[in-house]
């Protein structure tokens, strides 16, 4: 006789073995694939300045080139849980992991045509994986859902952080200096996780269509707005470090591989805040004090990079990585929290990385373009100041202990 879960139309089957086994083997595959969701961001901003000179790419192209994958993490979030509907999250996690290795792989050309389009395809094989990989998680590990959640954020965090530091040396120890081999290497990593949830993906059926997901609308919901302004605009400071934290580093006087090092270091200072965060913002009666104090340590750390002596940039660099992972953490928890039900978080989930994204967008871009204009990264403090004061203004309204109302269509 089959088991609730076995019979489902929602849960796939997973592969043979004892039920335990399947179950490490399938955390193992979800984390894993997290682990390949950011090194496209972290790689190429620790190469940035060679790519320029070797490319003849403008700053305001190379503006273009940080932010159009996240451009894609919102544009492709959308469709995403259609295609899951369609053809199986597992399915579209495959492709997903496909578009993210051959993305990356486009990088060894070294061409300006093959760098924008490896932006495009990684970053829609990115949007997917954040969009399916929660869900999976919730799905799959309904019980140990907290647990799998901390250990998802934490295999993104390591993954970014270990493109980011080994970058420049692959590319000077084994890759005689070249920029392309060092970044098309990160395919590999997305190579062998693909191979090994092919099994997986292969044995799952279709979901059938649910026709409440179109039950109501949250777009004229205030407090989904801030919710979604909340990741966007943490998220918009969050890849301003990653894709620019470095050359400003470098402009300061750091060598690029030191420059490398103080993002990463500043990227596995998150582990902590995003593991603690969640259970802190459980705990509290809204979390409105949470978001804003998250955000004046972000902004104060990332002037202390800036301004302050080169001989504290690693107590700076710690400080806003525990800023911004409690940030992003927080971000996610929001979203669960601020609805009522499974239907309206994955409403509000949609809603909040697909426009987030396309809101975060907007920081790297005018970082590239304000750089270009003035000739220093000094301009872009007054950007991160205003962007820092508007997390502050949406993590007041997103804190408050209210829930999201849809509005019912006809």
């Amino acid at each position: 006789m089959p088991t609730p879960a076995s019979s489902s139309p929602l849960s796939a089957p997973l592969p043979p073995g004892t039920p335990r086994q399947r179950q490490w083997l399938l955390a193992l595959s979800l984390l894993l694939i997290a682990c390949n969701l950011r090194p496209v961001f972290g790689s190429l901003s620790v190469v940035l300045p060679e790519i320029m000179r070797d490319t003849g790419l403008s700053a305001a192209g190379a503006s273009l080139l940080t932010t159009l994958p996240i451009l894609c993490l919102g544009l492709f979030s959308a469709p995403t849980p259609w295609l899951s509907r369609r053809f199986g999250a597992e399915r579209v996690l495959l492709l997903a992991l496909l578009l993210i290795c051959t993305g990356t792989l486009l990088r060894a050309t070294a061409s300006l045509p093959g760098l924008f389009a490896s932006s495009v395809l990684a970053g829609a094989g990115i949007a997917m994986g954040n969009v399916l990989l929660p869900s999976l998680v919730k799905r799959h590990f309904a019980r140990q859902a907290a647990m799998m959640t901390g250990m998802y954020v934490l295999a993104i965090c390591i993954g970014a952080s270990v493109a980011t530091a080994s970058t420049v040396p692959l590319a000077t120890r084994y890759f005689a200096g070249s920029w392309a081999w060092a970044l098309a290497v990160w395919a590999l990593p997305a190579l062998l996780v693909l191979l090994l949830w092919l099994p997986q993906a292969l044995r799952m059926r279709s979901e059938p269509m649910d026709p409440a997901a179109q039950a109501g609308s949250l777009w004229r919901d205030a407090l989904a707005w801030q919710v979604t302004a909340f990741m966007g605009l943490q998220s918009s400071l969050a890849y301003i470090v990653i894709g620019w934290l470095a050359p400003i580093l470098r402009e300061r006087g750091l060598d690029s591989a030191l420059a490398g090092y103080v993002v990463a270091i500043s990227t596995l200072a998150q582990l902590l805040t995003s593991l603690l965060v969640p259970s802190i913002a459980a705990r509290c009666r809204d979390q409105r004090a949470l978001a804003v104090g998250l955000a004046a340590l972000g902004f104060a750390a990332l002037m202390g990079l800036i301004l302050a002596p080169l001989t504290t940039v690693w107590l700076w660099a710690v400080l806003l990585g525990c800023a911004q992972g409690g940030l992003f953490a927080l971000a996610l928890s929001l979203i669960a929290m601020r609805s009522g039900n499974a239907q309206i978080t994955a409403q509000l989930s949609a809603m909040a990385q697909g426009w987030g994204y396309i809101l975060a967008a907007g920081g790297p871009l005018l970082t590239g373009l304000l750089h270009q204009w003035t000739g220093s990264f000094a301009s872009s403090l007054w950007l991160m100041l205003l962007l820092s004061a508007a997390l502050a203004w949406s993590g007041w309204g997103a804190g408050r202990n209210r829930l999201v109302r849809p509005a019912i269509r006809a």
